[in-house]
């Protein structure tokens, strides 16, 4: 198993980053790739989780041990898969998911795409005792663009699309986003999720 991998940002899409190691790109599905476009074609690490099934391997990528730590929390729970994982920890605010499934905050957890009310309160009911130990900080900075639809914010708008979220939230979003000051795709991401959640 693998812990981490250290190399250069090659690429940054709506779902995945490529990370090149020793002339091999590795293709590492995050919660927020626009994250490492500051890090593009610079050496970073990335904490890494593989997944295997009969007709898939993939990796997944955290930026530190603590996110990884709280995707392994989630996809102990049943009704949980990586991808939805991911969705969730997109949300800057992993301080406030710990303390909503401390809290037994399910309304908090449904707002998440594909989380009902059933696995919303099986997250709680698996997790509650676990995450007293975790503490983790927001991953993005909160901020977000001008009056016209720029290229950032369409590959924000992107990424909310593989993530999950549907078209109307999406459409919604993106009137609030115009008004708003933001300059990168990360800014963008990080206020929608903000908005949506």
């Amino acid at each position: 198993m693998y812990e981490y991998l250290t190399g250069l940002v090659t690429s940054v899409t709506p779902q995945y980053v490529v990370l090149e190691v020793g002339g091999i790109g590795y293709q590492l599905f995050v919660a927020n790739p626009y994250r490492f476009q500051e890090d593009s074609e610079k050496q970073v690490r990335i904490y890494v989780y593989q997944a295997v099934r009969d007709d898939n391997i993939s990796l997944f990528g955290f930026v530190d041990r603590a996110e990884k730590q709280l995707f392994l929390q989630l996809i102990n729970v049943s009704g949980i898969g990586p991808k939805s994982a991911l969705a969730i920890l997109a949300n800057p605010d992993h301080q406030g998911l710990i303390d909503a499934i401390a809290n037994d905050n399910v309304g908090y957890l449904t707002k998440f795409p594909g989380i009902g009310k059933k696995t919303a309160s099986q997250i709680v009911l698996d997790l509650k005792d676990k995450v007293a130990d975790m503490s983790s900080a927001p991953l993005l900075s909160p901020a977000a663009a001008p009056d016209e639809e720029t290229p950032a914010l369409r590959d924000a708008l992107a990424a909310l699309s593989a993530l999950g979220y549907k078209e109307r939230e999406i459409k919604r979003i993106k009137k609030q986003l115009l008004k708003t000051d933001a300059a990168t795709t990360q800014e963008y991401l990080s206020q929608a999720l903000a908005m949506i959640n």
